[in-house]
């Protein structure tokens, strides 16, 4: 247990006890012990009942009561599926996961799910899930393990999926007692029964009675005369179903009589009914909206002690809790309908729109600053409900954009798409294909379809909205440069490399016609283009960019920790493919710090960090290092992201080469052979990092003795990269190298001299003398042409080699070490980051 009794773990979010909390105690019996029966096979179970019986306030006395027999309780305010997985991730702390900031909300949601089954590091845990709509929504998102589970919903479904507890109206005695405690315990018995049975032992609708008549001192006989007069009126009124006339007339008469006593407090409580049933933060009725608002409710927007005082008065009268600690206002959602149902079509509008520019006009700050996601937290779960998607007003839609921007930046990327795409849908619709925002959200869209592995659908979808970006604002427009962005790492995800690097030249061009030399964006843009040359094997040329981002990154503080990552991580990665492994393993060692430090150990970008790093260690010989590392790397990415993510292929590449390194080849095999299976379901059949992690497996099919599937595997891998990219490429040419020593392998010498010699001379031309690929093609000729008997130039050409070896990677280094030796190099692939 921890501080004052309560949890170890228990959540902010978990309602205070209702003082006013009655009967129900045959019901908690009945539910203590139905949960407590499961031993073996903990089943969850589910409060199930119409609105307005106490479903969530019987599972709040249940955390409250039981509080004791639990390490964690948890609660989850499960009314919107897509906001689950944020809720269940803010667990992940207390669980000891790394937070959602460091690899997003669903990644960190699975995180929990998974520990919540081990029952690690606690067996004893509650989760609640409060207004669960349907099953088949966030069935899969509730834990089954050593825990407990407890749902409350309206909907009947639950009782084939999980174990139900009904919950009905009062019975009489619990409507009495409640009545008792609520007004008054001088409340003769017979009145509270005459009370109680008027509005059929409904307890939101005695609560609101028993507040009324505690607020006003009517006594039972003036209430029920009063709940006469209105019950006329609600023939006219749509109620909602299986609820009994007396509720909509008692909710007219507390309304009334709140409207004699305070009419702007009516005024903030219909616009309350047009927000979502969660808390809404009281600080959205701060600031003054347009015209649109009525003079009543702007008087009250203007006067923040007429506010407080109206927020008050709600309260009091049960039609809203106020909730002083979270500063938050909720309203039942019965309640929010009836108070709907009670206004024209027209009135409707109006005060949805209101609503609409309230959430717009709350000072929320930069989506993309993880300390501005708490306020889009506290907004994100009224988006649906308050029906957002529907605006027109250009301010509002720059809201909801923000708010889709924040749930990616924050992780939450499956929610950010559905959001967009309702978005795109509506606006589409209303306002056609050529309109500012329906744009933005396209290219947002663009954006998170590529981050979910999606790139096929993100390149029409950029390619779509950068078209009309075009033609609407102009190529120079710092809309349609944003999407430009965007579609160059469309063409790379797509493994068109050159045009890639064609789009990104024209994309830096605007940019700099644009943007002050230092801004991010033209930053951005650099860094893109020198993933490009990176990516065609135009290295130096890369390097000299990726130094100058690099630089200037450094220079600004206002530069984002993760952006200057990436930058960093881009020149370590870099130098390292220019050959320079030593340099690249110091740089990268620095970049990876900084990540640990000021991000997280298993941030994404450090993660990044990380793998290059474990390449460069390798390329240096530190093998233990790299091995270390390279098996940490994967762990954290499988566990994190799942075996087939884009980083977790790469982070298993590297493991599986550097396995290979240390001796460990049947584990690489598998593990190669496993990664090479997942590739095509990333990126397709014909990428080129499919076909440069096949020469990798090629090249561990030679190594374990099978030099005649070694080369079957390579001459596939081979055609389709020289399809892809020419010969004159790296990747090709890696490829290629090994190929030859495949026939040399089978005594083909002729068929691996061609080869040789061709490899060295493009290899020479593409990369220069030094560069380690370039030794590696020499030293294996010099193999492949003292084997053929040609001794004379083959110790010529070994010589030359081993004395560049010995001056660029010195007499120690394995490869000098393998060169010397006479024997064969062997060269593998690590396909970078998109």
């Amino acid at each position: 247990m921890g501080r004052g009794g309560l949890p170890e773990v228990w959540g902010e979010k978990i309602p205070p006890r209702n003082k006013n909390f009655t009967g129900r105690e045959d019901l908690l019996e009945r539910l203590r012990a139905g949960i407590a029966s499961d031993v073996t096979a903990v089943v969850p179970h589910a409060l199930h009942g119409m609105g307005g019986v106490g479903k969530t306030q019987v599972a709040v006395e249940y955390a409250w009561r039981y509080q004791s027999e639990y390490d964690v309780v948890w609660w989850i305010s499960a009314d919107q599926a897509l906001l689950v997985p944020a809720a269940l991730a803010a667990l992940a702390p207390r669980l000891g996961l790394p937070p959602a900031k460091a690899v997003g909300i669903d990644d960190t949601a699975a995180a929990v799910l998974h520990a919540l089954r081990r029952g690690e590091p606690y067996d004893r845990w509650l989760l609640i899930f409060d207004n669960a709509d349907r099953p088949e929504d966030i069935n899969q998102l509730i834990p089954r393990g050593p825990g407990h589970v407890l749902i409350t919903s309206r909907n009947q479904q639950w009782r084939s999926v999980v174990e139900t507890v009904p919950v009905d109206v009062f019975t009489q005695g619990e409507s009495v007692q409640f009545l008792h405690k609520r007004v008054s315990s001088s409340l003769q018995a017979a009145d509270a029964q005459r009370l109680a049975d008027e509005l059929g032992h409904l307890p939101l609708a005695l609560e609101q009675a028993g507040a009324l008549q505690a607020e006003a001192g009517m006594s039972v006989d003036e209430y029920l005369q009063q709940l006469a007069k209105h019950m006329p009126d609600t023939l006219q009124t749509p109620k909602p179903l299986d609820y009994p006339r007396s509720m909509t007339a008692a909710w007219r008469l507390s309304v009334s009589q709140l409207e004699q006593q305070l009419s702007e407090a009516v005024e903030l409580l219909r616009c309350c009914a047009f927000f979502g049933p969660e808390p809404i933060p009281v600080d959205v009725f701060r600031w003054g909206v347009a015209d649109s608002v009525g003079p009543a409710l702007q008087q009250l927007l203007d006067r923040p002690l007429l506010r407080s005082k109206a927020i008050r008065v709600i309260g009091r009268y049960a039609l809203a809790k106020l909730d002083p600690d979270t500063r938050t206002l909720q309203v039942h959602r019965l309640i929010q309908a009836l108070l709907r149902a009670d206004l024209s079509e027209e009135e409707q509008d109006r005060y949805r729109k209101v609503v609409h520019r309230l959430l717009a006009s709350a000072v929320l700050g930069d989506p993309d600053d993880e300390a501005s996601w708490l306020r889009y937290a506290e907004l994100v779960q009224h988006i649906v409900p308050a029906e957002v998607a529907a605006t027109r007003d250009p301010e509002v839609r720059e809201f909801a954009l923000g708010m889709v921007r924040y749930l990616y930046m924050s992780g939450q990327h499956q929610t950010s798409r559905a959001f967009v795409e309702s978005f795109l849908k509506q606006w589409t619709k209303e306002s056609g294909p050529d309109d500012e925002h329906v744009i933005s959200a396209q290219a947002q869209l663009g954006l998170v379809l590529r981050e979910l592995g999606d790139y096929p659908k993100a390149y029409e979808t950029d390619r779509s909205a950068l078209e009309r970006s075009r033609q609407v604002f102009g190529p120079d427009h710092e809309r349609t440069l944003f999407i430009s962005q965007g579609f160059g790492a469309d063409l790379r995800a797509l493994g068109d490399f050159d045009r890639a690097r064609q789009h990104d030249e024209d994309v830096l061009r605007g940019h700099e016609a644009t943007y002050p030399p230092d801004h991010l964006e033209l930053m951005s843009a650099k860094n893109n283009l020198a993933l490009d040359y990176a990516l065609i094997s135009h290295y130096q040329r890369a390097r000299a960019v990726h130094e100058d981002v690099f630089t200037l990154s450094s220079r600004r503080p206002d530069v984002s920790k993760v952006a200057h990552l990436n930058f960093w991580g881009g020149l370590a990665r870099v130098v390292r493919l220019c050959g320079d492994y030593e340099e690249a393993a110091d740089l990268g060692e620095d970049a990876h710090a900084f990540g640990v430090q000021e991000l997280d150990v298993e941030h994404w970008m450090t993660l990044r960090a990380a793998k290059d790093r474990s390449i460069a260690l390798r390329r240096t010989g530190r093998l233990d290092e790299a091995i270390e590392l390279a098996q940490d790397v994967y762990d954290r990415y499988k566990r994190l992201y799942g075996a087939s993510h884009p980083d977790s292929l790469a982070a298993a590449m590297n493991l599986a080469n550097t396995m290979r390194s240390t001796g460990r080849i049947n584990s690489a095999f598998e593990l190669a052979t496993d990664t090479m299976n997942r590739y095509p379901q990333a990126y397709g059949q014909d990428h080129p990092y499919n076909h440069g992690c096949a020469g990798n497996l090629a090249l561990l099919h030679r190594v374990r003795g099978d030099a005649e599937s070694a080369r079957k595997l390579n001459e596939q891998s081979l055609r389709g990269l020289d399809g892809r990219l020419t010969r004159d490429h790296h990747y090709p040419l890696t490829v290629a190298i090994n190929l030859a020593s495949d026939l040399t392998a089978l005594g083909e010498l002729d068929a691996a001299l061609s080869l040789g010699e061709d490899t060295l001379e493009r290899s020479r031309r593409l990369l220069g003398e030094d560069h380690p690929l370039v030794l590696g093609c020499a030293a294996n000729l010099s193999v492949v042409l003292r084997r053929r008997g040609d001794d004379e130039r083959a110790e010529e050409l070994q010589t030359r080699t081993i004395a560049r070896y010995e001056r660029v990677r010195g007499p120690d280094h394995p490869d000098t070490v393998v060169a010397t030796e006479g024997r064969q190099l062997d060269f593998d692939f690590d396909p970078p980051p998109i």
